[in-house]
């Protein structure tokens, strides 16, 4: 078996791992955006492709391999449901901003009629292999993979984005044992602080915005934040102030169509019930009256509604950041007190804001803990800064365990499997 790394090796964003053997196996394909949008390498010959989940640096490339032939695509329902919604989003963005996408959507809509919607701890069969995937607990429909050999029962893991400890909508990662791991490592050098201090320490901030008249303005992804934020507005009380704007809606929906993967579902459809719904001009000329909490994409400020509403906040107002902003995007340019680029001018942000982590990846300690359990003979680390990717491997190694740290391009090839 020989496993190359196409993307998301030494970085993080347009994941690919293509696993060769008998058949080639693709782990992901996405892409990645920073400034402007990067792909994984090309590859010949795919017989499947194995979605962990639908966020675009994992899924965002994935119907390229359709013009080449008719591969089998493994994910779960939910994951190829927000996937085709980002990236037929991803297709628009493109086509506004004159660049080619490299695939069509009579890719999108082949892989989307033919692929296996897999179930949680089901077996699927595929060549001279089991294909299984367990709960990755990063977001809805997410999944960690096991491939496993019928001859000699040899197991790879790829565990995609995950995390163990729960979230207000996710229940936890699974742990699967394994022989070969391909472990993300985002997070390596750092666990993430206390969840449910910081769910109590920004929900009093917010609180205290909106009694004030001003606007809590929220940016979120569409697909997990958003309907984590939703959540943790109605868990607090506040969900009669709340209004959702842009693709957080289209989201929400669907993961409301799958309550099987949403720990708390009703949590979710209370809310989902009680929000006001953004639709026209005069639903977001009241969200900035003020007294108001505003969940709205994009997550990184790169687009969508949330351009609209930075620019119109009241006084007493403040912006919460909530996730990951990725280099040179307009996210990543306010906490690092620059100019943001709107509609191709150079915008001063002058309301205050408050940033706090609330990832749906893996910390640190989660890291080891999924190695250790797992008890694999090799590990791979990817989906992470070459910083991090080494760290784990170089701590990893220290507790006796084999550990790699490829970068893009790079191949490793693997005896016994």
């Amino acid at each position: 078996m020989e496993i190359e790394f196409l993307g998301g090796a030494g970085e993080v964003g347009r994941s690919g791992i293509l696993v060769k053997d008998s058949k080639n196996i693709l782990l992901d394909y996405g892409i990645k955006i920073d400034g402007h949008t990067e792909y994984p390498r090309n590859t010949d010959k795919v017989d499947a492709c194995i979605i962990s989940h639908a966020h675009l640096d994992h899924s965002g490339f994935s119907p390229h391999i359709y013009q080449q032939g008719l591969p089998e695509t493994f994910a779960t329902a939910p994951t190829m449901q927000l996937a085709e919604l980002l990236i037929e989003d991803s297709i628009k963005i493109h086509r506004k901003n004159h660049e080619h996408p490299h695939f069509h959507k009579n890719q999108l809509s082949t892989m989307m009629q033919t692929y296996t919607p897999c179930a949680y701890g089901k077996r699927y069969e595929f060549g001279e292999y089991n294909i299984s995937m367990y709960d990755a607990g990063h977001i809805c429909g997410s999944a960690v993979t096991l491939v496993e050999k019928y001859k000699n029962g040899r197991k790879l893991v790829y565990t995609g984005d995950f995390k163990i400890e729960p979230q207000l909508l996710e229940g936890g990662a699974e742990i699967v044992k394994s022989d070969i791991l391909i472990l993300e490592s985002t997070y390596a050098g750092s666990d993430h602080p206390n969840r449910d201090e910081y769910m109590e320490r920004m929900v009093n901030e917010v609180r205290e915005v909106v009694d004030n008249n001003g606007v809590a303005l929220i940016p979120v992804f569409a697909v997990g934040r958003s309907q984590e934020m939703l959540a943790l507005m109605n868990k607090y009380g506040l969900i009669d102030r709340t209004f959702i704007d842009g693709m957080a809606r289209a989201a929400t929906e669907i993961v409301e169509g799958y309550p099987e993967y949403v720990k708390n579902n009703n949590m979710l459809r209370t809310a989902i019930d009680k929000v006001e719904w953004v639709e026209s001009p005069r639903n977001r000329a009241k969200a900035l009256e003020g007294g108001s909490i505003i969940l709205t994409t994009s997550g990184m400020l790169n687009g969508g509604p949330v351009l609209n509403y930075i620019t119109r906040l009241n006084r007493n107002s403040k912006i919460f950041i909530t996730g990951y902003q990725v280099e040179n995007t307009n996210g990543h340019k306010l906490v690092n007190g620059k100019q943001l680029d709107i509609d191709g001018r150079e915008y001063r942000v002058k309301t205050p804001y408050s940033v706090y982590d609330f990832s749906a990846h893996a910390g640190k300690t989660e890291l080891h803990r999924y190695v250790k359990e797992s008890c694999p003979e090799t590990v791979i680390c990817v989906h992470g800064s070459q910083e991090n990717t080494k760290l784990l491997a170089e701590d990893l190694k220290l507790e006796g365990f084999d550990a790699r740290a490829p970068i893009v391009g790079e191949s490793i090839k693997l005896e016994n499997l």
